[in-house]
């Protein structure tokens, strides 16, 4: 019998058919009624996503070898260690606007399966690029190279301006908004008329501001491989685990307060990486202990040398 290869499209489906189950499972059984995710539900969820991708890591190791497995494991660690990232803005977003606790979990759950979607663009469209013009991965090198320094010397999360957002503005230009949350609901019918709820408002902008992280994260797995199949399936579990390790850690993130100096090394690595494949291709395990060893400082530094309050002023 003839192994299934993983860039035939009858494994793409079955693969994509796999979440959609899982994210049908996860929000019309398992969240069926709008509640707020406690810590335990949430790393419950978190246990689950990763176990999982370690899974499928596993069947990718039996399957098509230790370097593809290894490639994934990398990508996977990368694109999680990133997503970390976008949950401060995440948090930003729903403080600014005020969404209760139990509204959340809509708004991430069609965030990211919007996400999944635009990054699967995305990868087409940089798999392409390279395949067609090989020093794209050049710029895609000096590209993460700028962006990890500029992660490193920027001190706090960019300030939220959501009149600013022009997809927002367009939006709002189309169909009416209402001023308030609807229960969970995105739109509504006002004596005939239909009107997009602030809930929809706030998807929009997680929608165009995970946009903006996918355009630094995947050419950063770019530089691991240029196999479609691996940046693709190493997103899909990392994406699929945001939203329950949001909820786990919305309330201790600012004890990570080095994780984004560690990100800024990674990303920089990943980077020189890229520009040197074809003079020097780092080894992939090589690549993993980096990675996986300056995150790991990252996150301990973090707990051994907490952040402290500023001082305020006495009376």
């Amino acid at each position: 019998m003839e192994i299934l290869r993983p860039n035939e499209p009858l494994f793409l489906v079955i693969f994509n058919m796999f979440v959609i189950v899982m994210l049908v499972v996860d929000l019309r059984v398992f969240h069926r009624h709008a509640h707020e995710i406690k810590i335990k539900e949430a790393l419950l969820w978190s246990a689950v996503w990763i176990f999982l991708a370690m899974l499928f890591n596993t069947l990718l190791y039996f399957w098509l070898g230790s370097e593809v497995a290894l490639q994934f494991l990398t990508g996977y660690l990368i694109e999680k260690s990133l997503s970390v990232d976008n949950l401060f803005v995440f948090l930003l977003i729903f403080s600014y606007f005020k969404v209760p606790a139990k509204y959340q979990h809509k708004v991430l759950f069609w965030g990211i399966l919007g996400a999944l979607i635009m990054r699967s663009i995305l990868i087409g469209l940089g798999v392409a690029l390279i395949t067609a013009f090989h020093w794209v991965i050049y710029v895609f090198g000096a590209f993460l190279v700028f962006t990890g320094i500029k992660m490193a010397i920027q001190k706090e999360v960019a300030e939220l301006h959501p009149e600013r957002n022009m997809i927002v503005r367009v939006f709002k230009k189309v169909m009416p908004v209402t001023p308030g949350y609807h229960e969970e609901k995105f739109f509504l019918k006002i004596h005939g008329k239909t009107y997009a709820t602030l809930l929809f408002i706030v998807l929009i902008i997680v929608e165009t501001t995970d946009l903006v992280f996918a355009v630094d994260s995947i050419p950063a797995i770019f530089a691991i491989t240029t196999d479609p199949f691996i940046v693709y399936t190493s997103n899909v579990f990392a994406i699929l685990g945001l939203r329950a390790l949001y909820f786990a850690l919305a309330g201790i993130m600012d004890l990570f307060h080095y994780l984004k100096i560690g990100l800024s090394v990674v990303l920089t690595f990943v980077g020189i990486k890229m520009i040197m494949a074809d003079i020097y291709p780092i080894p992939i395990v090589l690549a993993l202990s980096v990675v996986a060893g300056v995150l790991l400082v990252s996150v301990v530094a973090s707990i051994l040398w907490p952040k402290q309050e500023e001082n305020k002023p006495t009376k």
